[in-house]
């Protein structure tokens, strides 16, 4: 199994990996530069895979690099990287994936319902599945919250991971006009059941003063 660890450098976060003769999976685009005898591999996907791709978004042209030595994926950022270990299913949000070990397998997840667009999650999302690690990008620190036979509901596109296991839907917040009106919120994400959900509910202290710099811009 390949050795994955966070690194830091003048502020900015990157994914290390050391090979010893092992695999290891990424998005694609996730590479920043790698040393050492390792092969660069990616597969044609199945007509049935490619169909999906065009009708997700979602990339199934996922590179694996396989040898000895060490890969940096990023792009570098201001934000957070996470080293996830399951064991079962996954959920990602879109565009949380950064890399996996081999032995999960990367996949696309339909949400069901139309209000999945109202509530910014859109119909897809990533699957990941099996044991193992896998690393995903988010905005700010993650916060783990154990449901059990519960309720989650989400004001945001800041869930970054879920068991599969849990039912996630979107709702209008309120059940009438009025309190919707004085809740002063639109759509809302649901997530009931048992299981883990991984939130980003505050961004990274720099991510926050680079948005506000842009703001003032």
């Amino acid at each position: 199994m390949a050795d994955i660890e966070i690194v830091d450098a003048e502020g900015m976060k990157m994914v290390k990996v050391i090979l010893s003769g092992d695999s290891i999976r990424s998005e694609s685009g996730a590479l920043h530069y790698m040393k050492g005898d390792i092969e660069m591999q990616t597969k044609a996907p199945s007509v049935g895979g490619f169909l999906k791709s065009m009708v997700s978004g979602e990339d199934i042209f996922r590179p694996t690099y396989k040898g000895k030595g060490e890969i940096y994926f990023g792009p570098p950022t201001l934000g957070e990287y996470h080293i996830l270990e399951i064991e079962g299913e996954m959920i990602l949000d879109q565009g949380a994936y950064i890399c996996s070990d081999i032995d999960i397998e990367v996949g696309i997840f339909r949400n069901k319902g139309m209000s999945m667009i109202a509530g910014g999650e859109g119909f897809f999302q990533t699957s990941v599945k099996g044991k193992g690690n896998v690393v995903v990008h988010s905005q700010g620190p993650l916060q783990v919250i154990h449901l059990e036979n519960d309720t989650l509901t989400i004001d945001g596109s800041f869930a970054v991971a879920r068991d599969a296991s849990l039912q996630f839907t979107s709702k209008m917040l309120g059940k009438n006009a009025l309190s919707k009106i004085a809740g002063g919120e639109g759509f809302v994400n649901v997530i009931r059941g048992t299981g883990r959900v991984y939130l980003a509910p505050v961004p990274n202290k720099l991510m926050t003063l680079m948005n506000r710099f842009r703001v003032i811009e």
